[in-house]
């Protein structure tokens, strides 16, 4: 296996294959002319664009030559692949699953319908005003009729005829022209706008002029995932493919020593994710970004959350002040102070296009799961992909086991499916990206490592399993699909605890969004089926943990071994450095975790990991499952313990506005303290009435209310002692007794 960090020149061959099948292509074409077809201009135009659009469906992106296969992976490990679990699984299946699927009745077809909602949303604006901190970008042009206008060199232009780009997206003839003038910008447009070529090309262009003799590494290149930074680096060699500019792939997962050989060698441009950055340069020697001319930030957004702000500040730190600096984004947020201390100078804003603008190819449908439901969301899936969307399907679920676990379920079910996440090895992730590129698999189940940047081309359907935590994550998932003007599908299942979001999306997508109802015959048939599976699922996971295990004690041994036998060896190197300490990062990560907390509570929202919502899910499912078997009497006091509950709530959330609004001191006024008590007494009788509590009568008869005196008879006693005394005590107004029977009042307002 030939590493990808060997820096090759482009072979003649290639060049030559190229040039040749032009050739070939003329020469049908005089052949057709010269056999009488009187061939009009118009015949000649659509050959052209036939051949344009040719070219344009060949993909930059390889996955398969940045790593070892598989397969010598498995064979080096000893270790076996899921698919061979899953055949073995199948094999050893008494009755076949899948027979039932064929004889199926497929009358009942799924309804579709517009969707309608609940209430209208309200409109969020953006807190601050950042205009002051970007410079003006009037008179930028976002049309080009041709790359020739962009005032490229002839080698780049080459470069993108062979790719079949023709003309210049509106971010691309933007960017272009202020990009080569050496201005840091903040771009932003909707996914598949051709954002990589926007900044790719300038900076091959500035490469183009650089002082050759003295080597060093002038761009760097940074993403959030690996996967994207290997398809950033594909794409800048095929752009770079007729020019002497080295490109080297610094990502986790792959070899150190190689990467290590190849900053050495000071390639032109580095494409790398920011921890293994920070590991080389602290810890491999003669390896500084010291001549650094160009600091690139793809998914710009993503690296300034925080995950990654710790160590892109510190990549920023090292990098020299005097640069030019891009972020690029289709969701760019608006955070001056992050952009502030990224050190920008007077960056221009270019937005080709509203970052959260719907492309025009994109159909939007929503599942919704009712609460009930939860339990056969697999089976609603299953029903989906075995009848509606067959091919070339992205299945984005919440955490990693449970994309795995859907992984078997598809293998079991007889349909070709892989799985992206971060549980795989760096070879398993990229031959499950290379096998739905090519095509070998009809769906690719992942997480939301494969939410951003990634360009498959053919991808027809997006299906959001697990529901995205906000909005920004849902225009990047399903940015997928529908990319530069092609057809897409986007299909959302929705839970109840989902509602804020389907608000912003139906208010995203206007109202072209659709609801989808999968037909019930299909729904049971498919959960019929999962549980027949759920036996072979544990038993292809339980192999796999005892593979795990066996693999974990080998590694063990292993390294006991080497210890022992290269004792001086091993201590003799230096230990690999960190940025910050274990301690430090603890701590900065709480801090960071209770400020996001606090800005939640001031805003109002509450923001939870995705895997955090699977679990909470998870565990209101099996809370209803057993409050399914439950006798009715408990079921029914359950129910009304709930209500009330929730009752208690809204009072107690109606009396906090009303506190805000008046602006009291504290505690609550009288009114709204018997108000209160008088909807909890309301709610008790609502239930006894309904028979869902049982009272005893001794109560009843324990808490009989005492006569209280008429009004004529308080008033003829208070003038008869005005009259004997003639000189009127001080009292409440309804005498003694009324005031005690007064205070006793309130005792009826409790709740029983």
């Amino acid at each position: 296996m030939s590493p990808s960090f060997v820096f090759e020149p482009p072979s003649d061959e290639e060049i030559e294959h190229s040039e040749r099948e032009e050739e070939e292509e003329d020469e049908e074409e005089q052949e057709e002319a010269e056999s009488g077809s009187d061939s009009d201009s118009e015949e000649e135009g659509r050959h052209k664009e036939a051949r344009v659009s040719k070219k344009k469906t060949q993909s930059p992106w390889d996955f398969a030559k940045y790593t070892e296969s598989v397969a010598e992976e498995h064979a080096r490990r000893s270790t076996t692949s899921v698919d061979e679990k899953i055949s073995k699984a199948l094999r050893q299946r008494s009755t076949p699953l899948v027979a039932e699927l064929d004889h199926s009745s497929e009358s009942e077809l799924d309804e579709q319908e517009d969707y309608k909602p609940d209430e209208e949303d309200e409109e969020e604006g953006y807190g601050g005003d950042s205009k002051s901190f970007f410079a003006p970008s009037d008179g930028t042009s976002f049309h080009a009729d041709s790359f020739l206008q962009l005032n490229l060199s002839r080698p780049l232009l080459r470069a993108c005829e062979a790719l079949g780009y023709a003309k210049p997206t509106p971010i691309q003839a933007a960017c272009i022209p202020l990009a080569l003038s050496g201005r840091d910008i903040c771009g932003s447009a909707i996914t598949g706008s051709g954002k990589t070529a926007a900044f790719a090309l300038p900076t091959l262009e500035r490469l183009l002029f650089r002082p050759k003799r003295m080597r060093a590494i002038r761009v760097l290149i940074l993403t959030p995932t690996r996967e994207l930074a290997v398809q950033v680096h594909s794409m800048i060699e095929k752009l770079a493919q007729f020019t002497d500019i080295r490109c080297c792939l610094v990502v986790g997962g792959l070899s150190t020593k190689v990467q290590e050989v190849a900053l050495r060698s000071m390639p032109d441009i580095v494409v790398a994710t920011p921890g293994r950055m920070i590991d080389h340069l602290r810890n491999a020697m003669s390896v500084d970004l010291d001549d650094l001319a160009v600091l690139i930030l793809d998914e710009a957004d993503r690296l300034l959350e925080l995950g990654f702000s710790a160590e892109i500040q510190e990549l920023v730190r090292l990098c020299p002040k005097k640069r030019q600096t891009m972020l690029f984004s289709a969701t760019m947020t608006e955070e001056v102070d992050e952009l502030i201390k990224l050190s920008l100078s007077k960056p221009l804003r270019l937005s080709a296009d509203p970052s959260t603008k719907r492309p025009a190819t994109l159909t939007e449908e929503v599942v919704r799961i009712r609460r009930m439901r939860e339990v056969n969301q697999e089976a609603v899936l299953l029903a989906m992909c075995s009848k509606t969307f067959t091919s070339k399907v992205i299945i984005f679920s919440g955490t990693k086991q449970a994309a795995h676990r859907l992984k078997i379920i598809f293998g079991l079910a007889g349909i070709k499916a892989a799985e992206l996440h971060g549980n795989l090895t760096q070879a398993q992730r990229l031959e499950a990206l290379e096998q739905f590129r090519k095509q070998q698999v009809d769906f690719l189940v992942a997480t939301d490592v494969a939410a951003r940047g990634l360009d498959i081309i053919g991808v027809q359907t997006v299906i959001n399993f697990a529901c995205p935590r906000d909005l920004t994550s849902y225009v990047h998932r399903v940015g997928r699909t529908a990319r530069a003007g092609r057809e897409g599908y986007a299909v959302t299942f929705v839970t109840d605890n989902d509602r804020s979001l389907l608000k912003a999306i139906a208010k995203r997508a206007g109202s072209k969004l659709k609801s989808r109802i999968v037909a019930e015959q299909s729904i049971l048939k498919w959960s019929h089926i999962i549980e027949q599976m759920e036996d072979q699922i544990d038993e292809v996971l339980r192999e796999e943990s005892e593979e795990r295990a066996l693999r974990k004690a080998e590694m063990e041994a292993t390294k006991a071994e080497n210890m022992i036998e290269h004792k001086d060896e091993i201590f003799s190197r230096p230990k690999r450095t960190w940025f910050v300490t274990e301690k430090e990062k603890k701590l900065a990560a709480k801090a960071a975790k209770a400020s996001s907390l606090e800005k939640n509570k001031s805003s109002g929202k509450e923001v939870i990991s995705a895997e955090q919502a699977e679990d909470l899910r998870m565990k209101e499912k099996r809370k209803r499952e057993r409050e399914k078997h439950l006798p009715r009497k408990k079921r029914r006091k359950l129910e009304a313990a709930r209500e009330m509950l929730e009752d208690e709530e809204q009072d107690g959330n109606q009396v906090e506005a009303k506190g805000t609004n008046k602006k009291e001191k504290g505690g609550l006024s009288l009114v709204d303290l018997a108000y209160r008590r008088a909807k909890a007494v309301k709610a008790v009788k609502k239930a006894v009435d309904s028979g869902k509590i049982v009272k005893k009568s001794q109560k009843k008869s324990s808490n009989v209310p005492r006569k209280t005196p008429s009004r004529t008879e308080e008033m003829r006693d208070l003038f008869q002692t005005d009259m004997k005394d003639k000189k009127p005590k001080r009292r409440g107004v309804g005498g003694g007794k009324k005031a005690k029977s007064s205070f006793k009042s309130k005792s009826r307002y409790k709740r029983k």
